[in-house]
């Protein structure tokens, strides 16, 4: 039922400006953390590199019109846009941050494995979309660029609370390739008998597999094996290295 509008109140009276939303969406590739970008099609900023994004439409939730938006502007499918958890980061409302008019942004972020790589060209106001190394993006259209920083410190939070680096590593791996998935997200390296020892100390954090151990290159002897435990949160939390938290 559509609720009617109180009587004396003028729904004018207040200047109007839009909500859009824009995602921040990043994977683990070849040993780099990327970031999923689209190249605008339109002005403002023509030709730029940018999040995915885009206007809410009246009838339309804010996370429905993310996963639009990601699906139209980066030619993922929707099978695969449902499938993301995507976590609300917060609000970007500055009076100018838009050149066309007012404009409120609400911000998503992801850290998923294993996304495909998007179509070569985009759909909506994007001609192009690509993951970009997140150390080579460049200059971003809008406030992007705060956006994407935000996002980065959010995603390195969640790898000190909860269990999601595992799913960036092979269905066996050593501490070395789960320590490999920190560091890369985390952008700084670690010390590894500190990192090892705090690793097995986690409950259900991992959980070895008896008798298998692969060489991983020098001459010590082949690095036990282990899969991903039962646990989905981290207690103690596995926290930066003081000075890395961005």
């Amino acid at each position: 039922m559509t609720a009617r509008i109180p009587a004396g109140y003028d729904p004018y009276a207040f200047e109007p400006f839009a909500v859009t939303v824009d995602l921040a969406v990043f994977t683990v590739r070849g040993g780099r953390l990327h970031v999923l970008l689209i190249r605008r099609g339109q002005e403002p900023h023509l030709g730029a590199w940018a999040l995915p994004g885009g206007f809410v439409l009246p009838r339309e939730s804010a996370e429905r019109a993310a996963r639009r938006e990601l699906a139209e502007e980066t030619g993922l499918s929707a099978a695969v846009v449902g499938t993301l958890h995507l976590e609300q980061l917060r609000t970007y409302s500055e009076p100018d941050r838009d050149p066309r008019m007012r404009v409120v942004s609400i911000a998503f972020t992801a850290l998923v494995p294993d996304l495909p790589e998007p179509s070569g060209t985009g759909g909506g106001d994007a001609d192009r979309a690509r993951w970009v190394p997140v150390d080579h993006t460049g200059a971003l259209a809008f406030d992007h660029d705060r956006i994407l920083a935000d996002a980065r410190t959010r995603v390195g939070a969640k790898l000190e609370y909860t269990c999601l680096a595992t799913a960036f590593c092979p269905p066996e791996f050593t501490l070395g390739e789960l320590q490999a998935v920190y560091e890369t997200v985390w952008d700084t390296a670690l010390d590894r008998p500190n990192f090892r020892r705090k690793v097995l100390a986690t409950p259900g954090f991992v959980e070895a597999v008896p008798g298998a151990a692969r060489l991983t290159g020098g001459r010590g002897k082949p690095a036990a094996l282990y899969r991903a435990g039962p646990a989905t949160a981290l207690h103690p939390p596995l926290l930066r290295p003081e000075g890395h938290r961005r």
